[in-house]
């Protein structure tokens, strides 16, 4: 759930409840990206064992009017990590997995999943007849 008028500026702050999972979702769509939008199976269990390990992030700090960037360590039980961060990005569409080539990538089904929410929301809403056919080609 989210308030349409304290929206948060990430995404993943709409996604997830808790902070640490903002934070280590941020942390798999930068690891995706710094491959080419990819992971293996393997990469992807080398990286969830590096959380598991604790890894240091670095982050910003606001006190007033200054900013600073301060390294803490991050760490995130593996099973955790895939019950509940890659398996609901997965679920969402934000993550899709290749079967055959075993791989993980970023996906655009998260933002088609949304447009197919707010088709089903503006029918829901208008009187039948009024609101214009849309067809999806999945």
């Amino acid at each position: 759930m989210f308030d349409q008028y304290n929206l948060p500026k990430d995404v993943f702050e709409v996604v997830f409840a808790a902070e640490q999972q903002v934070k280590v979702g941020r942390l798999l769509l930068e690891e995706l990206k710094s491959h080419d939008g990819e992971l293996g199976k393997t990469e992807m269990s080398l990286f969830a064992n590096r959380l598991h390990d604790g890894t240091l992030i670095e982050t910003e700090e606001t006190r007033g009017p200054v900013k600073r960037a301060v390294k803490e360590k991050l760490s995130y039980n593996k099973r955790q990590f895939y019950d509940r961060i890659l398996t609901p990005m997965r679920a969402m569409g934000m993550i899709d997995f290749d079967m055959y080539k075993k791989r993980y990538r970023v996906s655009d089904r998260f933002s088609r999943a949304l447009q197919k929410v707010s088709v089903m929301w503006k029918a829901e809403t208008y009187p039948k007849g009024t609101a214009p056919p849309v067809v999806f080609n999945d």
